[in-house]
């Protein structure tokens, strides 16, 4: 039986809601019925200030979402797949994905200067471990400071004069249309990005097979597999949001190729591993590299 309509989950953030209308956009070619996206506050966005791992982890920014489509307030929901844990929450399943958005890291700063240009003790804002430690490498004479919110806020704080450049992902950016304050594109390989980063990710219940015939109509599956791969290396690292791990996966020629880049603790020492095989291999791939890592490390990324 056809749904009556479809209630679409998601944060209420400006970022979030340009997300939630892309999948509602591309679920009206599919599905003629009423479709509506309903805000939900998650406690992520509740607590600005501080450090996510503090107040409990990726979980979130998903978890009150989740909820919602558990208790079937919802019917599905749209979430950035980068602030989603790698474990599933039993009962619902994120298998369907829209064309990846841009991977990149990009800095905003005072005056458009460059990252190599900036005057020594400049503060950097970021609210990640792995951008810390990837520009540490590059440059450790700066200052590097936790920062929280939407893009508007840090922005915002940027001009305000505390701070001298932040760092966010492009994808967010292009969606806000703010390029025009793009003072430097990192290209994926000079910062590899976080598992999932650019990817818009939609969840469903898993025993809800009407909706996930849906889904499956609008999925993305270079996007599915390029996903599925990077997770499936935070899985066997057992990472959170405090794991300091880049994971960038590509499709060439049949062919997949996976960056990663995991950090100690400390950011003192680097596991770098560039490994490929065939596009249908791609799920042990990534659990390939994710055991390798973790043997290489010896669990040192973990606090």
């Amino acid at each position: 039986m056809k749904k009556d309509k479809i209630v679409i989950g998601s944060r209420g953030s400006k970022l979030a809601t340009i997300y939630a209308e892309k999948v509602k956009y591309e679920l009206e070619k599919e599905f003629s019925n009423k479709i509506e996206i309903k805000k939900i506050i998650t406690s992520g966005d509740e607590n600005q200030k501080e450090r996510l791992s503090n107040l409990g982890g990726k979980g979130l920014f998903s978890k009150k979402i989740e909820n919602e489509l558990t208790n079937s307030a919802i019917d599905i929901a749209v979430h950035a797949l980068k602030d989603m844990p790698s474990i599933e929450t039993e009962g619902l399943i994120t298998n369907f994905f829209l064309k990846r958005n841009s991977p990149s890291e990009i800095l905003i700063s005072k005056g458009g200067i460059k990252f190599e240009d900036l005057k020594p003790n400049s503060i950097i804002g970021t609210s990640s471990y792995r951008r810390e430690f990837q520009l540490k490498q590059k440059r450790s004479d700066l200052r590097y400071k936790l920062i929280r919110g939407n893009v508007d806020t840090r922005i915002k704080k940027l001009e305000n004069g505390e701070f001298d450049a932040i760092l966010l992902s492009k994808a967010g950016i292009d969606a806000l249309g703010f390029n025009n304050k793009i003072s430097q594109e990192f290209s994926v390989d000079e910062l590899i990005p976080c598992a999932g980063q650019g990817i818009i990710a939609i969840q469903c219940r898993e025993t809800d097979d009407e909706m996930k015939n849906l889904l499956e109509k609008i999925n993305n599956n270079e996007s599915r597999i390029l996903a599925n791969t990077e997770r499936e290396v935070l899985k066997i690292l057992e990472g959170d949001c405090d794991t300091a791990i880049g994971v960038f996966a590509k499709i060439e020629n049949e062919k997949i190729y996976l960056k990663t880049e995991l950090f100690s603790v400390d950011g003192s020492q680097r596991y770098f591993m560039n490994e490929s095989d065939e596009k249908k291999s791609y799920l042990s791939l990534g659990k390939n590299t994710g055991e390798k890592l973790k043997l290489k490390s010896k669990g040192s990324y973990k606090r």
